[in-house]
Order: structure tokens, then sequence, then C-alpha cells
């Protein structure tokens, strides 16, 4: 077994620890934002300058995030569909699913109808905060937005360009990665304003709306959890059962240390390498595992998916100008492709919420502060969602290509086999190649 370097170990364990401290300053100040508002209204009101101007920098970033994630997007979907069969089925499969998820948040919405009453002020980038000139210039140096939905066509037009340059666009794509980490890099920073942005936001809003505010994020909160949980439950767990004859249950229950790990740090990418070695380890092949996870984790965020579209939903209903259902097809059209840039780093689906309202109603951005308030809260029912359907997915294809172990897999969920946490990624699960005349099952159960 190969030693580990413990530096990139400590470093994953400094950032998980430094989110966990955002985290914890969101809620205290969503807190105090909320008692400021309903003890002193005129003050809360006072505070919407710190909501407008942490909307300001998300702003700022949106163009930067879309461009680059939609490039290397694009990118890793010829890569995957380079390995063939299993390949081409699992990004048919992301798209499905991610598209179903996106419809399912936009059904709940306009059931349950988030933000209704709320009547928020709209965002207005030009105006002026003539009251306080102190307040105009702090919040005139942050640098106006990139137009969405021409960033979003020139990203498309670039990543389908580089593919046509084959091994010459490599250098490009690398090029792109790591302007890639620089920009998440600078986002990462602007979210650690996100309690001041949060508890400006919440103060004005409460102060100007009332407890009736409190309970409407509260209502958006509870549908958002209750969505998540039937999308798993119902949808996944119908897909599970009926394809590989798997109970959703015992599949989780096998996962629970990583659900603990998710909850505790509100990412499912912390959770990744444990992921892949649990599926070998439940009998899906290594070629299978190898391929479906890692692009699971960009291409298939069905928890992210669903906030994007209850979260627009109640931030047009709170403005007063709830979205047409043309203006909604088109909204999930437009997620369908930006929420591939919502993987992973704290912010990034924040900020694709904002390019999503930016390219169709840039007047509902002033919402976002508000939904900054309660993102959090929810951030680990979207993180908890996307790595079940995952973990879903593995089993499915798995299945669908007949490079599953069946007879191990229930041996595994039934605690016969159970997982080796001593030597999770060197324990030879699905290492070595079987006999060709072995069947796939066979094949699988060998590498056991």
């Amino acid at each position: 077994m190969s030693q580990r370097n413990p530096a990139p170990m400590a470093a994953r364990g400094k950032r998980l620890e430094s989110s966990h401290y955002l985290y914890i300053a969101v809620i205290v100040a969503v807190v105090l934002g909320a008692l400021v508002g309903v003890l002193f209204p005129e003050v809360g009101k006072s505070l919407k300058p710190l909501g407008d101007g942490f909307i300001k920098l998300i702003k700022m970033m949106i163009a930067p995030v879309i461009f680059c994630t939609i490039v290397l997007g694009i990118g890793s979907i010829a890569k995957a569909a380079t390995v063939g069969k299993v390949g081409g089925l699992a990004l048919g499969y992301f798209v499905v699913m991610s598209t179903f998820a996106l419809a399912i948040g936009l059904v709940v919405g306009n059931l349950i109808h988030p933000g209704d009453g709320l009547k928020l002020t709209p965002y207005n980038p030009n105006a002026k905060a003539a009251s306080d000139s102190t307040v105009d210039f702090l919040l005139g140096m942050i640098p106006g937005d990139i137009p969405v939905l021409p960033t979003l066509l020139v990203a498309i037009l670039v990543g389908f360009a580089v593919q046509r340059m084959g091994t010459a666009g490599a250098p490009v794509l690398s090029a792109i990665g790591t302007a890639q980490k620089l920009v998440f890099r600078v986002l990462i920073m602007i979210m650690w304003v996100a309690p001041v942005g949060a508890f400006g936001a919440i103060a004005s809003v409460v102060g100007a709306t009332g407890p009736k505010a409190i309970l409407s994020m509260l209502t958006l909160m509870l549908a958002f959890y209750l969505t998540c949980i039937l999308f798993i439950v119902v949808i996944l767990g119908s897909l599970l059962r009926v394809v590989a004859g798997v109970n959703v249950f015992s599949l989780m229950r096998y996962l629970a240390r990583e659900y603990l790990l998710i909850f505790s740090t509100s990412s499912s990418e912390a959770a990744l390498p444990r992921l892949i070695a649990k599926m070998e380890h439940l009998g899906v092949s290594k070629p299978v595992v190898g391929v479906t996870v890692p692009t699971g984790y960009s291409f298939n965020l069905d928890g992210t998916a669903i906030y994007l579209t209850m979260a627009s939903l109640f931030v047009a209903n709170a403005m007063g100008t709830p979205l047409n259902l043309g203006e909604q097809i088109s909204l999930l059209v437009f997620m369908i492709i930006a929420s591939k840039g919502a993987a992973g780093v704290t912010g990034a689906g924040l900020a694709t919420l904002a390019a999503g309202l930016q390219a169709h109603r840039p007047e509902l951005l002033g919402g976002v502060g508000v939904i900054v308030g309660i993102d959090r809260f929810m951030s680990e029912a979207r993180a908890l969602t996307n790595f079940t359907g995952n973990a879903v997915a593995t089993v499915l294809i798995g299945t669908w290509v007949k490079e599953i172990d069946n007879g191990r897999v229930r041996s595994v969920l039934a605690g016969e086999l159970p997982f080796d946490e001593a030597t999770m990624l060197a324990d030879g699960h699905g290492s070595a190649a079987a006999p060709a005349g072995d069947s796939a099952g066979e094949k699988v159960g060998s590498r056991a």
C-alpha cells in the first residue's frame, strides 16, 4: 500500500474547517439580522446597502464562473464520451435526471408559491444612493457585471472549438482550468463576506415586511427539504428497485458514514473518494465507477437543480413579479446548461442562481440577498441529494451495462461483507481483470 502525502489531506481538513466556520457565521448573521428587523425596523431597512453590495460582488463573478465551467464542461463531455458505452449512457442519464429535477422544482414552486406577499424592492443597478454619498461611492467601487447570455454563447462556441482542435486544444483547456481555479478562489473570498450580506439583507427585508418574511423563508426551506426527500424516495427509489432490484434505504444505510461526513461539511465532494471505494466494494466494476462517479459530480446535481428552480420562483414571487410559463421554461433550459458550474465550490450555486435571474429578469437580483440568508440552511439537503443521485446512478449504469455482481450487492447491503475502513482505497475492489469467458457478474465477483 503506497503512502499518502499528508499535506493535501491536511489542506482539505483546513478547508472543511474554514467552511464550517463560515456556515456558523452565516447562521449567526441571519438570526441577528432577523432580530434587528423585528426590534428595530427602521435600522433594519437602513442596512439594505450591505445586501446590495454583496449582490454586486456576486454579479461581478457570474460571467467568469459561467465561461470557465461551460468550456471545461464541454471538454469533460467529450472526454467521457470517448470511453464508449458507459460514458455515453452516463451522460444521457445525467441530462435526463437533471432536467427532471429542475422540472420538479418548478412544479413544486408553482404549487406552494414561495415568497408570495413579501413585495421586496427590485434591484436597480443604476439607482444612486443620493442620501449617502459614502455608500454610493463604496458600491460604485464594485465593477459592473458582464452580460450572461453572450458569455454563455461564447463559452459554448469556445468549448466546441477546443474540441475540434484535438490534442492541440489541451493547453487551452489547461489554461482555462487554471483560470477556473483562480475564479473560484476569488469567489470563495467573496463568500466570506456572505455573513455581512446576509445580515443586511435579512434585516432590511424583515424590517420592511415584519415576521411574514421569516415565515415565507421557512416555507421555502421546508418545501425544499420535502421535495428532496420525495425525489430520493419516490423517483430514485423506484428507479433503483425496478432496474436493479435494490432498496434505496438499504443503499443509504450502507452509505451512512458518508452522509454524516456530507452533513458536517455541507459538501458532497468531501465524500467523493469514499463513494468510489464503496461502489467498487458493492460490486460495480471499476471502469463503470471510474467514469460514472467523477462525471456525475459535475453533471448529475439533482439537489442543486431542485434548489435553483425553487429559489428562482421564490425570488420572483417575493418581488411581486412572478415568472410566466414561457419565462419558466426558458429559465429551465438555461439552468440545464449553467448548473454544470454549480459543483463543489462554495458560492458557485449562488452565482448560478444569480446568472439565471440576470439573464431573464435582471430586476430580480435584489432577492438574491434574501436567499443568501437561507442558502446555507438548504446546502445539506442539496449535497445529500446530489450524493444519493450519484450513488444510485452508479448502480443503475452498472446494471444496464451488465458490469455489476448482483449477488455481491445483496451480500454487502445485508452486512455480510462489511466495508474495510482501514484499507479504503487499497483493498483491491475491482482491480483485477477476469477471464474473458466469465459473465459480467462473475468478473466483478472475482475481483472482490
